[in-house]
């Protein structure tokens, strides 16, 4: 389902520690974008159309909080490109698209980088076998009437490759440099961003850049991590399934969590998992089981079910209680069978990954500036 994807954090991740604190935020301009399910362009992600370029071009691009880069498909395609649902960005017809220089700073703060002719050149590889490589470069960026960004550094791939299929690109969303939220803050006047993910009962969404963090939500200290600094680690102490905890000591959690809106299914602690597996098929004994679904193995056939009563699950982060939406715990597989939507790390020492289906029905917070992460539930109707 996401397996690759969650094989590269884990990967990326291994071996280092956490730390982290929370402080004040402060009011600030914000800019809210619509967000869709990707399935509108064919891709499994979550989208937003933002402008490239003068004049502006539309371009539907992922937003994705465990990536840095923001790039989208450049002319010419001089590798391969793959089809997308606007025509491909080219930067020679934009009169405000320029290239940057290999001696720049921003060049050399690259993880990747290269040179061809003066020119600062970027590469970036998924976990998933996909790629983009291209020319770095800055260009007027265009969110919403009013927010307009006019040196925005971006990747204008050339050579595109792998599960990309519909969309023009991704707009990263991580602490780093070159994110949407680190490159916008000097203009909004903070480093904050939020979303509300679309799901089964709310199929429009929004990604908010700016402002100021909801009053309304629980907050947790955003952790950091030596190994991935830009990744957003919090501290996942306990889960309840129908009010109880689940019987796992808290050191089953000691490898640390990140938050990630790229990953479908959470990913828990084995023995995390399967103490929540175990209360989770106990509460649902009176519904019949179904076969495993791919890596999700707590099935039932509601086909002939007129009313479920489904278990409530409360992540415990350290200062914030989590309650989930039902459609947060199971989710749909096909028609009239639904599976639980976590499964277990393979490794006790790997991190656990809180992933999109526990996200959905409540705004997430990311204030970078003070170092917490906030969830505010029914902040999306």
């Amino acid at each position: 389902m996401d397996s690759q994807r969650v094989s590269s954090l884990h990967e990326r991740i291994r071996g280092a520690p956490s730390s982290g604190n929370g402080a004040a935020a402060q009011e600030a301009r914000e800019v809210t974008l619509p967000a869709r399910n990707g399935d509108v362009v064919g891709s499994a992600d979550y989208v937003v159309t933002v402008g490239f370029g003068t004049p502006k071009k539309n371009q539907t691009v992922i937003f994705d909080t465990g990536s840095s880069i923001c790039w989208i498909q450049c002319q010419p395609c001089v590798g391969s490109c793959y089809d997308q649902q606007e025509p491909i960005f080219d930067p020679s017809s934009s009169s405000s698209y320029r290239n940057i220089s290999c001696s720049s700073d921003a060049c050399r703060a690259l993880p990747s980088n290269g040179c061809s002719g003066g020119t600062c050149l970027y590469s970036v590889h998924y976990g998933d076998s996909s790629a983009t490589v291209g020319f770095l470069g800055t260009e007027q960026l265009t969110l919403a009437t009013g927010f307009v960004f006019p040196n925005f550094v971006f990747g204008c791939g050339e050579r595109n490759e792998g599960l990309f299929t519909g969309i023009a690109g991704l707009i990263g969303l991580s602490r780093s440099p070159f994110s949407l939220p680190t490159q916008a803050s000097q203009t909004l006047g903070s480093n904050v961003f939020s979303y509300c993910l679309p799901g089964p009962r709310r199929p429009a969404g929004k990604l908010t850049v700016g402002g100021s963090p909801s009053a309304a939500a629980a907050y947790t200290p955003m952790l950091s991590n030596a190994q991935e600094p830009t990744l957003y680690f919090l501290n996942l102490i306990g889960i309840s399934v129908g009010g109880h905890p689940i019987p796992v000591a808290p050191t089953v959690f000691q490898s640390g969590t990140i938050i990630d809106s790229g990953t479908v299914i959470t990913r828990l602690p084995p023995a995390a998992y399967s103490a929540l597996r175990t209360a989770f098929r106990r509460a649902m004994a009176q519904y019949p089981p179904a076969e495993p679904a791919d890596l999700l193995d707590t099935c039932y056939d509601l086909s002939s079910v007129k009313n479920i009563l489904v278990p409530a699950i409360t992540l415990h982060y350290d200062g914030a209680n989590v309650p989930l939406e039902p459609t947060g715990v199971l989710l749909a597989v096909e028609e009239g069978q639904v599976c639980l939507a976590f499964a277990g790390n393979e490794e006790p020492s790997d991190v656990a990954i809180i992933g999109n289906v526990q996200q959905r029905g409540m705004e997430v917070i990311y204030d970078i500036s003070a170092k917490q992460i906030g969830f505010a539930a029914g902040a999306c109707s």
